[in-house]
């Protein structure tokens, strides 16, 4: 298959078939960064990793590294991190705090908001020809805060983030809010960030509802790697989503979930009995989150993706992870791991050392996520392996429409979150304009069938 070929019929979505290309074709990855990374909204980072002024973290929105920090104000800002005279990162730490970003090239020093202010032998060389007003750093020109999290977009016309995030939004306010129920709260306690040889989508598609898969995981299910680390219980989660009914949703903006709805009458589930402190603090918390938020606290997220690039894990482990890509076959995972900022040091130590168990680069569970997405990606760069598409049939037309969450649903294992990640990816690459990538509710259901 070459780039030839319509992209409608290379990711044919009413078929389920799609093709390896655009997982492994240069092409296809230099389209992402010009018409997906430059226009959709991008994570960048929490408000808790920057909480004083002059603090700064180094984030990227795909190929690019920006500088996300709080200037003397208490304004956040991101900027490109490039000077405006040759190009050289303007900061090469990865976090701190500073008065001035300085350039280790020629010393072009800008201030936290952004504005050029040192250039040595100024008036010797410069005076009367460079306007320093016009130097200044090349900032994000869109940037919306919510709930401590900062999502830019490189689009001046780029819609309202809550437009753009639209009913997902319960979903993720389910891995932001407090474990009670109040809204926002959490904090950043720890970044893992690792490099593997794999196509960004891979990661992006298995959070976005891919429970197909948990055969891969059998091996760390039997011995038992969740909260409570005791062996013989229900695997990696431990008991919290029992009895509930698992949901796959989908949303026109290319955002797919998989989270679970519990009955009614659904109790607290001990998943900590060997940390006391721990368990009574969490058993609190549900008993304060049911009384709080009634109904909708019956949504209990497990997995999802905010299109295009940033999944999350809803409770334990909770974390946003961002795919950035580094080519066609390669990805640098980002995993931003969240807690409540006022939960007790002993709770925060025992997650911290389960999201460690549980995540990252030596994690149980993502060292298996991690071949999977690597050989995958190798298996696809083959001539004759290119010549034959993936299958996306899974549970193909089956689904029901705002039952009983909002978005498409299907209440059976489906592929259908996928295609209709696909689905935004063609109209991202094809150029369409915003309304069209927004979508409507028809949209995705026309998709589905």
């Amino acid at each position: 298959m070459t780039m030839q070929q319509p992209i409608d019929e290379m990711i044919d979505i009413s078929r389920g078939r799609i093709s390896r290309e655009i997982f492994v074709a240069p092409e296809f990855h230099q389209q992402e960064l010009e018409r997906l990374f430059t226009r959709a909204w991008l994570f960048v980072g929490h408000e808790s990793q920057i909480p004083n002024q002059g603090d700064f973290f180094i984030s990227r929105m795909g190929e690019e590294s920006v500088i996300f920090c709080r200037d003397t104000r208490g304004a956040v800002h991101v900027f490109l991190n490039s000077c405006r005279h040759r190009g050289m990162k303007v900061c090469r730490y990865e976090s701190g705090n500073t008065s001035l970003f300085v350039c280790p090239y020629h010393s072009w020093s800008y201030t936290t908001d952004g504005k050029l202010q040192g250039v040595p032998l100024y008036r010797a060389l410069y005076e009367g020809h460079l306007d320093r007003a016009e130097w200044s750093l090349i900032e994000v020109p869109r940037l919306h805060q919510y709930k401590g999290t900062v999502w830019a977009s490189w689009d001046a016309d780029a819609p309202d983030f809550m437009r753009y995030l639209g009913d997902a939004v319960d979903h993720l306010d389910q891995v932001l809010d407090c474990r009670d129920g109040r809204p926002g709260g959490s904090e950043v306690i720890g970044v893992h960030k690792w490099i593997l040889p794999s196509n960004w989508k891979f990661a992006a598609e298995n959070f976005c509802g891919d429970s197909y898969h948990n055969p891969s995981h059998r091996s760390v299910d039997m011995i038992g790697i969740g909260p409570s680390a005791r062996t013989g219980q229900s695997g990696r989660r431990d008991n919290e989503y029992n009895n509930g009914q698992h949901v796959w949703v989908s949303f026109p903006q290319g955002h797919g979930m998989h989270s679970v709805h519990m009955p009614q009458a659904f109790e607290y589930q001990p998943s900590y009995a060997q940390y006391p402190i721990v368990d009574e603090y969490f058993r609190h918390c549900f008993e304060q989150r049911k009384q709080r938020l009634g109904e909708k606290a019956r949504l209990m997220p497990l997995t999802g993706n905010l299109f295009p690039n940033t999944s999350y894990h809803g409770r334990q482990p909770r974390a946003l992870c961002v795919w950035h890509p580094h080519g066609p076959t390669e990805t640098e995972a980002w995993r931003f791991f969240l807690v409540d900022a006022d939960a007790p040091a002993e709770v925060k130590d025992v997650l911290r050392h389960f999201y460690m168990r549980y995540s990252g680069p030596a994690g149980m569970t993502e060292q298996d996520d991690m071949e999977n997405w690597l050989y995958a990606t190798k298996a696809s760069t083959g001539t004759i392996a290119r010549q034959y598409p993936f299958n996306y049939q899974q549970s193909l037309g089956v689904y029901k429409h705002n039952e009983p969450v909002p978005g498409d649903v299907s209440l059976q294992m489906t592929e259908q979150n996928a295609r209709n990640y696909y689905r935004a990816y063609t109209r991202y690459l094809k150029g369409d304009g915003w309304e069209s990538l927004l979508g409507s509710d028809n949209s995705v259901r026309q998709a589905a069938e």
